[in-house]
């Protein structure tokens, strides 16, 4: 298996993984939007996507956005999609997408990186907890859809 970031000729691959994300997510398919979102991502360098392959195969992705902390000063990120086929689950793919975006984080000299999961994603959670993430129990996260 091997780490490597995404470039705009992976954008089709990428797209498929997306799609098959969004949709554990609960969201509609649609291929040709993801495409469209991933593409736009990566050209205009608004994130950072790392793939897992094997051979040709791809078997995961995880995409990070860039951001700010005031009060640190610093560059942060926000791991915002992880995704890995379920046959591919707990065989190191999803450690070894996330020990990718600490080095990006590293090599970026940022604060942190920040992720949300959803409260029954229990599986996510155990990886994350056995990576070094620690679950916030001092700040409240608000939303406002607009």
């Amino acid at each position: 298996m091997t780490i490597r970031e995404a470039t705009l000729q992976d954008a089709a691959a990428v797209a498929v993984l997306f799609d098959a994300y969004r949709i554990h997510y609960e969201q509609a398919p649609d291929l040709p939007g993801a495409e469209a979102f991933i593409a736009d991502r990566i050209r205009n360098r608004e994130s950072v996507i790392y793939l897992a392959e094997e051979g040709e195969e791809l078997l995961g992705f995880v995409q990070l956005y860039p951001l700010f902390t005031s009060v640190g000063m610093q560059r942060a990120w926000v791991l915002n999609d992880l995704y890995v086929w379920e046959q591919y689950r707990n065989t190191g793919v999803g450690r070894a997408l996330i020990d990718a975006a600490k080095a990006l984080a590293q090599s970026t000299n940022a604060k942190w990186i920040m992720l949300q999961t959803h409260n029954d994603n229990v599986n996510a959670q155990a990886l994350y907890e056995k990576t070094g993430f620690e679950k916030d129990d001092i700040y409240y996260y608000y939303y406002l859809s607009v």
